[in-house]
């Protein structure tokens, strides 16, 4: 997923053209009027459709680091277990574990 573009509404008028772009990489945007947020567009695509709009909204908004797992999970409507399914099927990570973490968890104590 690509990272939420911002757009005030006097780019949406200047640079509409960023926002499709944006929508097409299927990134979600936010459009503020006088600096607070006033739209949020959401790219209309298969996932969108297969998964509905909030449980889109909620798997976006994790991958990108806005809101937590169980955040996520409750914009979404579901119990972590089933919002865990929903990542899996949109292809989206549920743990970001860096590679080194998981060596040092892993490796044996010291004694």
């Amino acid at each position: 997923m690509k990272k939420m573009g911002v757009f005030s509404a006097r780019d949406l008028r200047n640079r509409s053209g960023g926002l499709l772009n944006q929508a097409k990489r299927g990134g979600l945007s936010l459009i503020t009027k006088h600096g607070r947020p006033a739209v949020l567009a959401v790219p209309f695509d298969s996932r969108l459709l297969e998964i509905g709009l909030h449980r889109h909204l909620a798997a976006s908004l994790y991958a990108q680091k806005l809101l937590t797992l169980a955040e996520s999970a409750k914009l979404a409507d579901l119990p972590i277990e089933q919002f865990l399914n929903v990542l899996a099927a949109s292809g989206g990570d549920a743990v970001d574990y860096p590679a080194e973490e998981i060596s040092t968890d892993l490796a044996p104590p010291n004694r």
